[in-house]
């Protein structure tokens, strides 16, 4: 459109007046000037459109109102009622002005839009002018005359700098909508908007102006939701040209364009609709400052409450999940931090979430491991369902995390969520269930060896778990139903927390005790062990030490806070009294008051550990009467989750074990009238739990419950004689324990059992033969002889001499105690009296432990059939097996029997160790084990640990590994701790387990041909499996004594066979094959020696002077073979069809099986010896290897797999190219190498040649193939083509993992 020429005034150019208003030129003073002005207005706002002849006669005087006088007047009024006028002036001539010329409407619209300010002051009384002005203007849209402008741009940019400015919070509603009009209308009927005009509107939404003006915020945020289809392209334009070409001097809000998305975002997503992909853009970035910038934008736009950008941008919301794995830390910081307000606000993205935080609670950064768990925990607290179980199970995995701090949080976390949800029940009985396992998990961590760890375990179970600030009923129930629904490991850790507090407990006391003494140097190197001691059980050790010592300073010049400490440990401190007590103390300790009190708080884990939190005498009486309740039916027990005969059973043995930790407390005649109510009970357990409460704590009964007393001895009497096993022995110990005529009771119960024993009934033979054999331990003095013809004439010629009753010959190895025959379970028993006996004895005056040893021997010889006819079941065998050698390891724990064991019964109680049934292994390592960690047996049976190599199951070597470590870590532990072992370094040191270990891999019955590669292969492995746990680290030069030690072995002769010449030439190999070991495995045992060793002579004996051994028994090639495996000749096209091998892992060849597919081969190099305990496992197949080993071989014909998966029978060929062989000589537990399709079972089935008692120590016989024609069927030996051929796979399937 073109301007139309200017107009021109009626007459001769004579400006004409409304009616009244004379003539306004610069000679009049402003007064007159506003005042003719008023009536100029007056009569402008009158008129109308139509009125052309008004138009026509005043169009004179709008041109002369344009004029500079006007425009540029000093007086505010005057240029007031100008704008007024102009602003009617467009309204009546419009939609074409009288002003034509550009410059003059520009000049006019920046004067209008100057006076615009004046809307700023509300109170002023030209206000209602400065409104009107506004209102016409946003009426008649007059600035859109401006299009027509060339720098109409100018115009619009102040228009809008000044409607932003002027706005305020005292404007109402009208003004707004009249700014929003104005500026809506230019934007919308424009033909696009400017960068300039667009920063005059964005610029209100940055941070910084948006707090200092809010209105102004408000007005363009609803200017841009009005027109958000016309600026979305400039906004799409501007954000195009900042993100992607970088071009950042484009607008001076480009440092500002993440703040600026955020809140177009928050405005009208539709904004954004050309910018998201360009974000896309930027989140691959190079720049990983640009990119954590990004990521942070986006965090805030996807987790905002009602955003529905993930749902309706994927690929944005894919590609921003990949930031998740960004290589910048940062980033996935930052990511991670996200994820906690997108799991409140969009419940339905979790499942995308999982996935991406399920990896960075794996992340090698502390950090973000951390707050992956605080993201889940708080969305966990604000709504449990925000979380599903897998999100959970991360933070149930960080619980174990190698970072005390991850792993704080992740247990923290876990009791928060129990306290709220199980405790408080905050959101039903579903939610609790959900997370029900929380209970188990974190006590399960108190098995973990950091001190930190278990302190944290105590501090949430007596704050989230059962929380001390309960009172004392409330408290018992929760601890009541707690433990009824704890799983069975965290009972025990439960159990072990307060044995471990009791324990500490006990040590301070000790402690106060030393502090009553006279000074002395004794006495302070007491006190410095105690201190020790106490300092081990708290975090950081060395600093812990030195505020104990500091500690106990205090303590020796501060009587009061010795008392306070006394009240504190005393077993009659009730739960208040141990808080007034710790207050008191924690107060003594806080002057001078500290910022940081290192040493006050390091008191303070101490006082935790030994305060009396939750159990006094009024706790134990509450636990009672809840006990009471559940057996009257009255409690809340199906309500808790538990039925009442698990409550029972679980609240005896809650009040078993505490018990032990809390005796006195117990001592109240309502406490045991429930107790005996217990005992009368028909639940077995229950009554034996009950039992053993009374054995506890009952010690002051005799003296003043005289009518408990009398109720309880009949009862125990019934118990001892016709109770179950357990209860006869609780019974026996119970009134040896509490009862002051003892010898006469067990007197009473004695005499007729020995009267009443008769072999032809054995079920009722077994409880007898329990409670004899523990009275004669107690009381040897009175029943030590009497027990002597009883063993003689009925325990061995009646009992054990004698089977009564055919065995099941089901073939199996091993039964559930409730299939094992009566006889063999009395014969068990049998063996059990005879041990007590010994014990209760403890002398061998009579020569009765060598014959018992004798017995026990020959019943490991014969495999568990002592009378060898053949009747017992294999089954039952095993379980004679297992008694026999746990007899021996038991007679052994005592010195003076230990010292008549022979060597050659030695090697019969250890091969157990090796037994061809898979419980009888696992039962005996654990009771040696057990033995041994207690510092009960001699060091030479930690030499039986090293047969474990030979073991065909993983999890039973894994174990063996683990008894290891723990046993030498004891030992050394106990020397550090204790200065007077250092005198009986030989029998506490560790290393010096060596020489009973190569005398006892000398005397393998296994151990047949000294110069053949595979078994030697075996000791050398044997020996690995011992020597690699030895030999971690070279403390005081050790490597070099334990190669002294082996060469000096050389020097000696076998004491057991001393002119043997073989028998000595097997010890040289197996020395010779250790020094092999060591040497390959250190570089410094060819040092000096630190000591001579010391070598056992009862099992070596010192030769003439002049004897010198330096013969080499190995050769260099066998050297070679045992360091880098047999090697094996070329398959057909070998060059063609070469196996891949993994660099830096030698594969070797051992027989697998269902049931194990591992190896235990070493490696290819000196540095990587250690492979072969490492690493046995390498194997890709080795997860094949699961508890159905166990059932697989103790089945005498189990079913396998050949390898297309299809099931064979045993006796069937397990592949074509298997060639048939009749078996090796075998010893149990052992199967035999070559058969790489037989799992390790029983060879021979029901009537077969089965081994009877000749066979040596512990061996079974070979089968005689003549006799049974399967057996050729049964021992199957694979070709090396079909081993080659497999080996070549499993590497392949190595190399691909």
């Amino acid at each position: 459109m073109e301007f139309p020429q200017q107009q021109k005034p009626a007459g001769d150019g004579k400006i004409v007046y409304p009616p009244g208003v004379k003539e306004i030129t610069d000679k009049i003073s402003n007064d007159e000037v506003v005042k003719r002005l008023k009536m100029v207005v007056k009569t402008y706002m009158d008129m109308d459109q139509d009125s052309e002849e008004e138009k026509q006669q005043y169009l004179g005087l709008a041109l002369h109102l344009a004029s500079e006088f006007f425009l540029r007047n000093p007086n505010k009024d005057v240029r007031l009622l100008v704008a007024c006028c102009l602003a009617d002036i467009f309204r009546i001539y419009a939609p074409e002005a009288p002003y034509t010329s550009h410059d003059k409407l520009k000049d006019i619209f920046l004067f209008i839009t100057r006076q615009l300010k004046g809307l700023e002051d509300t109170k002023s009384p030209q206000f209602n002018r400065y409104f009107y002005l506004l209102e016409n203007l946003a009426w008649v849209k007059s600035y859109n005359i401006c299009f027509e402008l060339e720098d109409c741009n100018e115009i619009f940019i102040q228009l809008f700098k000044t409607l932003f400015s002027v706005i305020n919070n005292s404007h109402n509603q009208k003004v707004q909508m009249h700014m929003m009009d104005l500026m809506s209308s230019i934007i919308m009927e424009g033909d696009g908007v400017t960068q300039e005009l667009l920063d005059t509107i964005l610029i209100n939404l940055i941070p910084a102006h948006k707090n200092l003006n809010k209105q102004a915020y408000d007005l363009a945020k609803t200017l841009l939701k009005r027109t958000v289809q016309t600026i979305e392209t400039c906004i799409a334009n501007f954000f195009n040209q900042v993100l992607v070409m970088g071009k950042s001097s484009v607008s001076d809000l480009s440092e500002h364009v993440f703040d600026l998305i955020q809140e177009l975002f928050a405005i009208d997503p539709l904004l954004l609709t050309s910018v998201m992909p360009q974000l896309e853009f930027k989140l691959k970035s190079n720049d990983g400052e640009e990119r954590l910038a990004v990521v942070r934008l986006l965090a805030k736009l996807f987790g905002a409450k009602d955003s529905e950008l993930a749902t309706q941008n994927r690929p944005l919301w894919q590609c921003f999940l990949g930031r998740f794995n960004d290589i910048h830390v940062p980033v996935r910081l930052e990511c991670v931090k996200f994820a906690s307000h997108c799991l409140m606000n969009h419940p339905d993205l979790a499942k995308d979430l999982t996935e991406y935080l399920k990896v960075r609670s794996h992340d090698p950064e502390e950090a973000i491991r951390h707050d992956v768990i605080v993201t889940i925990i708080n969305a966990g607290k604000k709504d449990l369902n925000l979380v599903n179980d897998q999100l959970l199970g991360f933070v149930r995995e960080r619980t174990l995390d190698k970072r005390w701090r991850v792993r704080k949080e992740a247990m923290m976390g876990l009791a928060q969520l129990y306290k709220k949800y199980c405790l408080h029940h905050e959101a039903g009985k579903e939610s609790a269930l959900k997370i029900s396992w929380i209970k188990d998990k974190l006590l399960h961590i108190y098995y973990q060896n950091s001190i930190d760890d278990k302190l944290l375990v105590e501090k949430i179970f007596a704050q989230y778990m059962v929380p001390h600030s309960l009172d004392t009923e409330e408290k018992m129930k929760c601890l009541y139903y707690l433990y009824a629904c704890l799983d069975t490991n965290a009972v025990k850790a439960l159990n072990e927390m307060w044995k471990c507090q009791n324990m500490l407990r006990g040590l301070v006391r000790e402690l106060l005790d030393l502090h009553k003494l006279p000074v002395s140097e004794a006495n302070n190197t007491a006190m410095f062990g105690k201190l020790m001691t106490i300092a081990k059980n708290l975090p950081d050790a060395g600093k812990a030490q030195d505020f104990m010592k500091k500690f106990n300073q205090v303590l020796g010049e501060d009587e009061k806070l010795r008392v306070q400490l006394e009240t504190l440990i005393s077993p009659t401190c009730s739960c208040k009294q141990a808080e007034l007590c710790v207050r008191e103390i924690t107060r003594k300790l806080t002057f001078p008051k500290q910022p940081t009190n290192p040493f006050l708080e390091m008191v303070k884990f101490l006082l935790e550990r030994i305060a009396p939190v939750h159990i006094d005498s009024e706790a134990i009486s509450a636990l009672v009467k809840l006990l009471n309740k559940s057996i009257e039916g009255t409690a809340d027990d199906d309500e808790e989750g538990v039925t009442p005969d698990t409550a029972i059973r679980s609240g005896l043995e809650l009040l078993k074990v505490l018990s032990f930790t809390h005796p006195t407390a117990f001592h109240s005649a309502e406490t045991y009238e429930s107790l005996l109510q217990c005992l009368k009970m028909e639940d077995d357990k229950v009554a034996e739990a009950a039992i053993q409460i009374f054995r506890n704590t009952g010690q002051k009964i005799e003296t003043e419950l005289q009518q408990i007393r009398s109720t309880l001895i009949p009862i125990l009497h019934q118990k001892a004689k016709r109770g179950t096993p357990h209860q006869a022995k609780q019974a026996v110990h119970c009134i040896h324990a509490i009862f002051n005529n003892k010898e006469v009771q067990l007197a009473q119960i004695f005499e007729p059992l020995s009267r009443s024993l008769n072999a032809d009934v054995p079920e009722q033979l077994i409880t007898p033969l329990v409670s004899l054999g523990h009275i004669s331990m107690l009381a040897p003095d009175q029943f030590a002889s009497p027990m002597k013809s009883i063993v003689a004439n009925f325990i061995v010629k009646d009992l054990l001499m004698n089977d009564r009753s055919i065995g099941n010959k089901n073939g199996k190895l091993w039964t559930t105690d409730e299939e094992v025959s009566p006889e063999v379970l009395a014969k068990v028993q049998a063996i059990k009296l005879l041990v007590r006996w010994l014990l209760g004895m403890k002398n061998n005056q009579s020569k009765s432990a060598n014959s018992t040893l004798r017995l026990l021997s020959a019943m490991l010889v014969s495999e568990g059939d002592l009378t060898e006819q053949k009747k017992i079941s294999k089954s039952d065998m095993s379980r004679l097996r297992l008694a026999a050698g746990g007899a021996i390891m038991k007679l052994a724990q005592e010195p003076c029997y230990h010292d008549i064991i022979t060597p050659e019964q030695f090697q019969l109680c250890g091969l157990v160790i090796n037994d061809e049934c898979y419980q009888v292994r696992q039962i005996f390592a654990q009771k040696l084990h057990l033995a041994l960690v207690k510092l009960l047996l001699p060091l030479e049976y930690l030499a039986v640990f090293a047969l474990c190599a030979k073991d065909p199951v993983k999890e039973r070597r894994a174990h063996a590994r683990q008894c290891l470590l723990k046993n030498i870590s004891v030992r050394r532990e106990y020397i550090k701790q204790n200065p007077l072992a250092h005198e009986k370094l030989v029998s506490l040191l560790p290393e010096y387990v060596v020489p009973y270990m190569i005398h006892l891999l000398a005397h393998d019955p296994d151990f047949t041909k000294p110069q053949e590669y595979e078994q030697l292969k075996d000791i050398k492995e044997c020996l690995w499996f011992m020597l690699e746990v030895l030999m971690t680290k070279n403390e005081n030069n050790s490597h070099a004594f334990l190669r002294k030690m082996v060469e000096n072995i050389k020097q000696t002769k076998d004491a057991q066979c001393p002119d043997d010449a073989k028998a000595n030439e097997k010890l040289y190999i197996v020395c010779d094959v250790a020094l092999f070991v060591i040497a390959n495995k250190s570089t410094a045992c060819h040092l000096e020696s630190p000591k001579e060793p010391v070598l056992p002579t009862k099992f070596f004996l010192m030769q003439d002077k002049d004897f010198k051994n330096d013969k080499d028994y190995l050769s260099g090639e066998m050297r070679q073979m045992l360091l880098t495996g047999k090697p094996k000749p070329p398959p057909v096209l070998a060059a063609v069809n070469k196996p891949l091998t993994v660099p830096g892992r030698r594969i070797f060849t051992k027989t697998t099986t269902s049931s194990d597919t591992a190896s235990n081969a070493s490696s290819n190099s000196n540095s990587q010896l250690s492979s072969s305990a490492n690493n046995k496992n390498s194997n890709s197949n080795a997860a094949t290897e699961t508890s159905d080993s166990r059932a697989q071989e103790n089945n005498e014909n189990p079913v396998i797999k050949n390898d297309d998966g299809k099931k064979e029978e045993a006796g069937q060929n397990a592949s074509p190219d298997a060639t048939t062989e009749a078996s090796p000589a075998k010893r149990r537990g052992r199967p035999p190498k070559s058969a790489a399709a037989v799992p390790p079972v029983a060879a021979e089935k029901e009537g077969g040649a089965v081994a009877g008692g000749g066979a040596g120590r512990g061996r079974k016989r070979a089968a005689d193939t003549t006799s049974d024609p399967s057996a050729e069927s049964i021992n199957i030996k694979v070709s090396k083509q079909q081993q080659q051929k497999d080996e070549g796979t499993k590497r392949q399937i190595d190399l691909q993992r």
